[in-house]
């Protein structure tokens, strides 16, 4: 990620207290990010469903920064985390919509956690991530905070350290079991 945490959380910040020229700065300086991230995981995919890296950026940055009542992060590490979530729920609500019936895909627990998730994804294994997920957050919302910028944001283990303010050797460990419990729960 190419900004300073420092930048993003002065303009976070900023946007806070009403300064609209810092509203515009932010803007910018997220989205591309976003952008770039999820550009990057649709490329390693290699292919496109219905709908485009750039609708999930916007809707996600949409529901981020909507202003529907929701409070505004503070910081870089709750920016991502808000938009981990915001793109989780749209993948989730679009899986919803495109209504299939199947669970799992044909694809194992395994090949589905081991890589980011995309718009292409059967409906039902997103539905089963998001529910198996849930059940994590309420055994350990730290480690399902993980899964869900892994998996539905699509970073990095070392840009989720740095999102969650730990170190990169505590993530590889809380991620070995957060994703073992999730293949368990997801077989």
């Amino acid at each position: 990620m190419p900004e300073a945490p420092t930048e993003v959380t002065s303009l976070l910040s900023a946007v806070g207290n009403g300064d609209a020229g810092a509203a515009d700065r932010l803007m910018r300086v997220v989205y591309d990010e976003l952008h770039q991230i999820a550009h990057a995981r649709m490329a390693e995919e290699g292919r496109r469903g219905d709908l485009q890296t750039t609708v999930v950026v916007h809707e996600a940055y949409l529901r981020l920064m909507g202003g529907n009542g929701s409070a505004m992060p503070q910081n870089r590490q709750q920016f991502f985390g808000f938009a981990a979530n915001a793109m989780r729920q749209f993948l989730v609500d679009h899986a919803r919509k495109r209504g299939r019936q199947k669970r799992g895909g044909g694809r194992s627990a395994a090949e589905l956690l081991d890589r980011a998730a995309t718009v292409d994804d059967d409906p039902s294994d997103l539905l089963a991530v998001d529910e198996a997920l849930s059940k994590l957050a309420e055994r350990d919302p730290k480690k399902a905070k993980l899964v869900e910028l892994r998996f539905f944001a699509g970073l990095r283990l070392d840009d989720v350290a740095e999102a969650m303010g730990v170190s990169p050797r505590q993530i590889d460990q809380e991620w070995a079991f957060a994703s073992a419990w999730l293949r368990r729960e997801l077989s």
